[in-house]
């Protein structure tokens, strides 16, 4: 008798987790659900130049529809890009379609056969764009789901409308995000001004062609970047301005105290570019060549001459080029200011009288390295200036 009570206690506690299986088995995937997977990469379309993004709707393992994203290079002789988005319809293994490109409007056809292989998809097939006609011959491709796809996408384009300080942007670097198609008005707008545009963010790629909107990157004299931001926030098109990373690394940044560099209400450029290339000129031991202010960016450049030590005998010529920016700590006028200056860049050449000794500079300059090189520029900066020096670690200055 005590043996069947147990055995029947043993059944009852099996009882819950009797109930909890069949529930599980009961709740399986359905094998008709609907579900999206993206292909971001087609292996070797193009010779490795397209960017691709193939959606599939699948109600199970079975392919419902399809639709082709490509975006790829207009030319052989530059990096404009056009784009094409198709349907296609399934039939069976077989995907076809045809649409129009955006930019060149050239008549687009795709064909293209699907072929499982295990966890991933081999495809075949052919487009054709405009007379060329490309072969489709991938292998092993893996898909991602809706989700992973949907967070891929998320871009940041680094616009600080409002940042607090010069820490994480740069005084000079203006960012611009504006309507595709809203870019060229205003281009052409910022012609004759005292500002210069970066030549990469000209480049119109797959992301903006895809989102249409274009970042810019524009650089300006730290004096007037607030203008232009304000200005550029009420042109046609434009969905956001603020600064952004640029010119100033923090490692060789300094902060100090604005009241002795004051002409007015303005930095005295003459005074300060005089203070600094004394200091650089002692720590390069060199001779000051020339110095200026740039009216466009408010870059400051010296250039600085010494003997090269590399071989004495022949009497070379050290050229040192250091790059600076200046401007208030923080937007809207501080009692701060923040000195950012380059790593030293050197240049050797033959400068002596009669024939002149060719010399390759195959190192493209030959930058001096941080103050571990033992210049002790940016100290004796520090020192002058009684400045303070930015504490990566700690994100404060000391």
């Amino acid at each position: 008798m005590r043996a069947l009570l147990l055995l029947a206690a043993g059944l009852l506690a099996a009882a819950p987790d009797l109930a909890s299986a069949e529930f599980k088995l009961m709740t399986k995937p359905d094998p008709n659900a609907v579900e999206v997977r993206y292909f971001t990469a087609i292996d070797g379309l193009m010779e490795g130049n397209a960017d691709v993004i193939l959606k599939e709707t699948r109600r199970g393992k079975t392919v419902s529809a399809a639709t082709l994203d490509l975006c790829y290079p207009a030319d052989n002789n530059s990096n404009r890009k056009d784009r094409f988005v198709v349907n296609l319809a399934v039939n069976g293994q077989t995907m076809t379609g045809s649409t129009q490109s955006l930019i060149g409007k050239e008549p687009v056809t795709v064909k293209l056969t699907r072929k499982p292989n295990g966890d991933t998809v081999d495809f075949r097939g052919q487009i054709t764009i405009g007379e060329t006609t490309t072969e489709v011959l991938s292998s092993e491709n893996s898909d991602i789901s809706d989700k992973e796809f949907q967070d891929s996408q998320t871009v940041d384009d680094g616009i600080i409308a409002n940042p607090k300080d010069f820490t994480q942007v740069s005084p000079e670097s203006i960012g611009v995000r504006i309507k595709l198609d809203a870019a060229a008005d205003f281009l052409k707008s910022l012609k004759g001004q005292d500002v210069e545009v970066s030549l990469n963010s000209l480049e119109v790629t797959c992301d903006a062609l895809r989102s249409g909107q274009q970042s810019l990157n524009l650089s300006v004299d730290p004096d007037r970047a607030a203008d232009l931001i304000a200005k550029a926030k009420s042109a046609p098109g434009v969905l956001a301005a603020g600064w952004t990373t640029g010119l100033v690394e923090m490692d060789r940044a300094i902060r100090f105290p604005a009241a002795s560099w004051r002409a007015g209400d303005k930095i005295d450029r003459d005074k300060l570019m005089a203070t600094i290339s004394d200091v650089l000129a002692k720590t390069l031991g060199a001779k000051p060549v020339s110095s200026s202010w740039s009216t466009t960016t408010g870059r400051l450049k010296l250039i600085f001459k010494r003997p090269s030590p590399v071989y004495p005998a022949l009497e070379l010529t050290d050229t040192i080029e250091v790059d600076g920016m200046v401007s208030p700590d923080k937007p809207g006028g501080s009692d701060q200011l923040m000195l950012w200056i380059s790593t030293p860049v050197t240049t050797t050449s033959d400068e002596g009288n009669g024939p002149k000794l060719a010399i390759a500079d195959d190192t493209g300059g030959d930058e001096e390295g941080d103050d571990s090189d033992g210049t002790g520029s940016v100290e004796a900066l520090i020192k002058a200036l009684n400045g303070q020096r930015w504490d990566a670690d700690k994100s404060v200055w000391k």
